[in-house]
């Protein structure tokens, strides 16, 4: 099975923060310790990835250059629809991609970094599950 991002999916998270349910990355560094974080700028940046812009390059940031391992997590408990998003991550810090999700990102983000020294993170999506761990999708292989 491939990885698909739902039409759903993508209105639900690239709307999530002026829905006011901001996604909520998990990260963990080489020897494990874990991390969490809200990131208003989580969007769907193509069918199977994922993207946001970090810009505070703290925390969970540091932790995804010694180990790409990341788990979002979408929940809006009005629509009671939520995931868990699985992947690996890789960072541009300049060029198209960088440039890409810079674009894409929403206003109160930017806002945020107006210098702009933030990263665009892209993550390859290669398992989606619901909150209570059930596959919804998956990379086969």
């Amino acid at each position: 099975m491939t990885i698909e991002i739902t039409s759903e999916m993508k209105e639900l998270i690239d709307n999530a923060l002026s829905d006011k349910y901001p996604c909520i990355v998990g990260t963990a560094s080489s020897d494990g310790l874990p991390n969490v974080s809200y990131k208003g700028s989580v969007m769907v940046f193509s069918e199977t990835e994922l993207a946001f812009w970090e810009r505070t390059r703290k925390g969970g940031f540091a932790q995804l250059t010694d180990n790409p391992n990341i788990v979002v997590m979408y929940r809006n408990t009005e629509l009671r629809k939520s995931w868990r998003f699985y992947g690996e991550v890789t960072i541009y810090d300049s060029g198209e991609i960088k440039d890409q999700v810079l674009e894409k990102t929403v206003q109160p983000e930017l806002d945020r970094d107006p210098d702009r020294l933030g990263v665009a993170v892209i993550i390859k999506v290669t398992k989606i599950t619901t909150l209570g761990g059930e596959i919804v999708q998956e990379v086969s292989g």
